[in-house]
């Protein structure tokens, strides 16, 4: 059976008759993308993903990376894509010309990453990481650095990864012990380990720029003392050619549950006192600007997720289709009942539906966010731009935690319609599966993004990102009140966000209280009720465009125009109630978890 990665007609609908993207077309950074341009974009992408990178899965998987006599080999099948990938100029898609990029919608790029991401993701952790290295490059690097580096970066002739990470210091980065000593001429001679490193050494690409971050000798405690360093593989001559080795090894790569294809290096800087890294923006203020870097990151592995379970659905639909087995339940006393496609047994549907929603919302979602960056950079006036870039603040523990979260789930279930074949490495279910759990994990536990949301996000600007949400919802909320078919779907998704906002405000004093351990105890399931209404406001936002379609839609257009109504019934009559639930029990209190005695857990 052929795999897939991703529902083509649904990506159209988000793209066009959801968001409108290409209305971005009518302001001049954007104005070479029109409809046309975004659908030829999309296409070549698909055909690049499911032709040439797709292949290159199951085998990255089984060979995945080696270290062999200090040097890293990586799945053969990785280089020619990895060629076809950076000769498309894929990897830095909305970024500036001059430097290699192509300066496209954030939206736009977003269609073509969950394609390349649900194809291989092991594989374009290299290109992805090397553009979040780049980005640091072009946001905080002098004029020499970005001569040096960010053309280079951005076409893919050097890659780049991003070593926070070290044995005693995994979340908690300010424990680091990594140092940076000055040298006369300005330099700094890097000394230290990092560990979990992705794309950490590789053999594609003839140089690997590390970002580091390390502490000046006598900078403060903390993350307060920290700073942030270029540090190459091999050093770069004043000309840009490839000078001697930098005293960057690798002194082994993790053996991993999933993304075997890509290269979880632990390396040494400094092991021989020869280590040279240049300091990239300001001492002491590194991790502000690795931020910058883990912001992008952390969307990117919203996506990743979203990547596994948009390939786990749509493999798991076509296998029920095809998969005959079992009786239709209204004919099973039949004398001679007829065998048919598991898609007809209730249960498998409920599961194809569950599956549906959450990859249909997660996709919205993700657009959503894109687009807000996009006009982010178009805005008229500061007090819009302030209001498009607080709601991606906003949204980014969101979209890294409840996305990676539902994808699990939605891979799990993907293995669960195969059935047995489903636990086996013959069929893709099984490997999606196990790529997909990382995602709650690295780039801040999904933890540590709910911890974020309520410490941080909540708050920001007094809130005013937060009520932006909320009146972002009600907008949709409105149109949907116009529509007589599904205006008691509005009535719904309405209460569930009053009482989202009821709730946001218990849980921010609660936090500000002498309460504040139980508040934080439960930062996670705010942040899944947050997630909840986000789906539910995509869901219905998906209604409000499709139920005025059905009756004029061309005939193979009327079911999936059914389907989205069907499926924001689904979800805000049969999810939302459970999450009108969770929000009772968050207003309550749960002081239980701060009250379990450590001793009295097993162990």
């Amino acid at each position: 059976m052929a795999q897939s990665i991703s529902d083509r007609r649904d990506q159209e609908f988000v793209l066009h008759e959801m968001l409108s993207a290409a209305e971005l077309a009518e302001y001049e950074l954007f104005e070479d993308f029109n409809k046309k341009t975004m659908d030829m974009v999309v296409k070549e992408a698909r055909n690049l993903a499911v032709k040439e990178i797709l292949p290159t899965n199951k085998e990255g998987d089984e060979q995945g990376c080696v270290l062999e006599n200090g040097t890293v080999k990586i799945p053969e099948s990785f280089h020619r894509i990895y060629d076809l990938f950076c000769e498309g100029e894929w990897l830095a898609m909305c970024d500036d010309p001059e430097y290699g990029g192509q300066g496209m919608p954030r939206v736009l790029a977003t269609a073509a990453g969950e394609l390349f991401t649900g194809a291989n993701c092991a594989f374009l952790m290299y290109p992805g990481l090397t553009h979040g290295a780049g980005k640091l490059v072009e946001e905080f690097g002098t004029e020499a650095q970005k001569k040096t580096y960010l053309k280079n970066l951005f076409t893919g002739k050097w890659a780049g990864t991003m070593c926070l990470t070290e044995p005693e210091a995994g979340s908690d980065v300010g424990n680091l012990t990594t140092t940076a000593v000055k040298n006369e001429d300005g330099t700094y001679t890097i000394t230290g380990n990092k560990i979990f490193i992705s794309g950490g050494d590789q053999d594609i690409t003839e140089n690997i720029i590390h970002p580091v971050l390390a502490r000046i000798e006598g900078a403060p405690a903390g993350t307060k003392g920290i700073s942030l360093f270029l540090v190459p593989k091999y050093r770069v001559n004043e000309d840009g050619s490839i000078g001697e080795f930098n005293d960057v090894t690798c002194t082994g790569l993790e053996e991993k549950m999933g993304i075997h294809g890509n290269a979880t290096a632990s390396l040494s800087f400094g092991s021989k006192g020869n280590c040279i890294g240049e300091l990239l923006g300001e001492e002491n203020k590194g991790m502000k600007a690795m931020f910058v870097m883990m912001n992008e990151a952390r969307l990117g592995v919203g996506m990743q997720g979203f990547g596994f379970a948009s390939a786990s659905y749509i493999n798991a639909v076509n296998y029920a289709r095809d998969r005959v087995q079992g009786t239709d339940l209204t004919k099973i006393f039949d004398k001679e009942p007829k065998p048919v496609s598991i898609i007809n047994h209730p249960d498998v549907k409920r599961q194809l539906m569950a599956m549906k929603a959450n990859v249909d919302g997660m996709r919205s979602l993700l657009y959503y966010t894109a687009l807000c960056f996009d006009k982010a950079v178009i805005a008229a006036t500061d007090e819009e731009r302030e209001k498009w870039d607080g709601l991606i603040e906003l949204l980014t523990p969101i979209v890294k935690a409840y996305n990676t979260d539902r994808s699990f789930e939605v891979c799990v279930q993907g293995v669960q319609i195969y059935g047995g074949y489903g636990f086996i490495q013959e069929y893709p279910q099984e490997q999606l599966l196990r790529d997909c759990k990382i995602t709650s994990i690295y780039e801040g536990t999904n933890g540590i993004q709910s911890m974020d949301l309520l410490g941080r996000k909540l708050g920001l600007k007094k809130g005013k990102p937060f009520m932006d949400l909320l009146t972002e919802m009600n907008v949709t909320i409105a149109a949907a009140k116009e529509i007589e078919a599904i205006e008691p779907l509005a009535g719904r998704v309405e209460q569930a966000v009053n009482k989202l906002g009821e709730v946001a405000m218990h849980m921010g004093m609660t936090a500000m209280s002498e309460k504040v351990l139980d508040a934080f105890a439960m930062s996670n399931p705010f942040l899944d009720v947050c997630g909840d209404v986000c789906m539910a406001w995509m869901e219905l936002w998906r209604a409000v465009v499709a139920q005025p379609k059905i009756e004029k839609a061309k005939k193979k257009d009327v079911a999936f125009y059914q389907g989205q109504v069907k499926t924001a019934e689904y979800f805000i009559t049969w999810v939302l109630p459970a999450t009108m639930g969770k929000m009772d029990a968050l207003q309550g209190n749960i002081p239980a978890i701060m009250e379990m005695p450590d001793a009295a857990f097993a162990g």
